[in-house]
């Protein structure tokens, strides 16, 4: 393949996903009058800031050739931890103690909970030789588990309007969850364009074993990874929890598929080493826009699964095209 075939097929495979987003919304648009309107968009908007969330974290785990089936688990918990402490703080009855939090400290309190959990899968993961599937799913059940003794399987709801304000607040006309997903993407990009740990983990995805003899702490990266994964998983299940004032013991089921959906979808590769955060993020548009339009449409929640399932499926047929290629 000479060089202007190569550039050829990378601007191709850049313009696929902006392709498919265009198809996809001019046919949901034919079949619906509500996806146009104002209110439909924001309403997109505030739903893909949370997977937007989750994604990024993905995509650095999957960068490294891993996966993380967790963070559905981790986003319910997080949520919860950060509910209760909010609204119920601690009580330690044996030193006949309260504890009260106020906002900032709950987020905190929450954020520190899911950066934890990751590094704790990223601990199995690089200490015991644990493939990252199993200990994932692991914590998946681990997690799921940990909410429902926190909330002891009832919702944590009245949380206040500040607290609300995350998940529904405006600022400067824009919805906040956006902002924060901006954010989150900003730094991602800076993370991996333009630090040490974005070329190890781009290094490490590509060929560990190279990684490893260039001295790489291939053990270190991955953990500061995990534990970023975990602490936007947290992220989003703030926002889901602010957003619904009230955080659910079933929250987050399900959304480690979207998550890896758009990264798959935005280009990057399950063999790790090559894709890009601003790909996972258009990857995070379009299951948006699929989720947004098969509500719309009035599809049953039994074949949303089933068409989400085929555009995995699909997504990763084609990666493993490209990568024979």
């Amino acid at each position: 393949m000479t060089a202007i075939q190569r550039n050829n097929t990378i601007n191709l495979a850049r313009l696929q996903s902006v392709i498919a987003l265009v198809v996809l919304c001019t046919i949901i648009a034919i079949l619906s009058d509500k996806f146009l309107t104002m209110d439909n968009g924001w309403n997109v908007l505030r739903q893909i800031a949370v997977n937007i969330c989750i994604s990024v974290g993905m995509t650095l785990i999957v960068l490294t050739a891993g996966i993380d089936l967790s963070v559905g688990s981790i986003l319910a918990l997080c949520g919860a931890i950060t509910a209760g402490l909010l609204k119920n703080g601690i009580k330690l009855p044996s030193a006949d103690l309260f504890i009260g939090f106020t906002l900032l400290g709950a987020l905190l309190g929450g954020i520190i909970v899911g950066s934890l959990l990751g590094w704790f899968n990223g601990f199995v993961i690089t200490k015991f030789k644990v493939p990252p599937f199993v200990g994932t799913l692991a914590m998946l059940t681990i997690a799921r588990g940990l909410t429902m003794l926190w909330t002891q399987g009832h919702p944590i709801s009245n949380l206040g309007p500040s607290f609300a304000t995350i998940g529904t607040g405006w600022l400067l006309g824009i919805p906040v969850p956006v902002w924060i997903a901006g954010i989150v993407v900003l730094l991602a990009v800076f993370i991996t364009r333009q630090t040490r740990l974005g070329r190890y983990i781009y290094a490490i995805g590509g060929n560990e074993n190279a990684a490893i003899l260039s001295g790489i702490n291939i053990n270190k990266v991955k953990l500061i990874v995990y534990s970023i994964a975990g602490a936007l998983a947290a992220v989003g299940g703030i926002m889901v929890t602010s957003r619904l004032d009230s955080a659910q013991p079933n929250a987050g089921t399900g959304y480690e598929l979207d998550a890896i959906a758009a990264v798959v979808i935005g280009g990057t590769s399950l063999s790790g080493g090559k894709g890009s955060i601003g790909g996972t993020v258009m990857g995070a548009v379009i299951i948006g826009v699929l989720n947004n339009g098969l509500v719309l449409l009035n599809v049953s929640p039994f074949w949303q699964q089933v068409v989400k399932g085929a555009v995995i499926l699909i997504a990763v047929i084609i990666d493993k095209g490209g990568n024979k290629k």
